[in-house]
């Protein structure tokens, strides 16, 4: 089957959304905590109209997606979410390769990525070098996320 890579349309919202909890439920987080993220994995009409989001299709069925945030020489890399099918066919290589040249189209010199820890790996091999960490409270305990930048040649 074919892949290929577009402009998410308005009307992908949905299926982008889906494939966001999807991908983060994947990884075994408790229900409560899904809950806690609804809005944070929700891609609405209007944001991917203000943001630069792409999809990845495999055949018709979009089975991937990013998003690149911010203007200048900075961006960031604010989601990549792959169908949890298609962990490891390449799709996430394919969208992360294609998310940075446009980030270098756009004028970035840099991107930044706040990683799901899951996927920390993934980044690396990509080349992105970890440069701090974010930290959050959920149910009162600490969640820290590494802070990646990938830099643009």
């Amino acid at each position: 089957m074919e892949r290929h890579i577009e402009r998410a349309g308005l009307e992908t919202h949905g299926a982008l959304t889906d494939i966001a909890h999807a991908a983060k439920r994947h990884w075994g987080y408790p229900e409560r905590w899904m809950q806690l993220w609804r809005d944070a994995l929700t891609i609405t009409p209007d944001y991917i109209a203000g943001n630069e989001v792409y999809v990845a299709r495999l055949g018709e069925a979009i089975v991937g997606f990013y998003a690149l945030t911010g203007s200048g020489a900075k961006l960031t890399l604010d989601h990549l979410w792959l169908a949890p099918a298609q962990i490891g066919t390449g799709i996430g290589r394919t969208l992360f390769n294609h998310a940075m040249a446009m980030a270098k189209q756009l004028g970035a010199t840099e991107v930044e990525i706040e990683a799901e820890p899951n996927a920390i790996g993934f980044y690396e091999r990509m080349g992105a070098k970890r440069v701090g960490e974010n930290q959050y409270e959920l149910e009162g305990q600490p969640r820290i996320l590494p802070l990646l930048i990938y830099k643009l040649a």
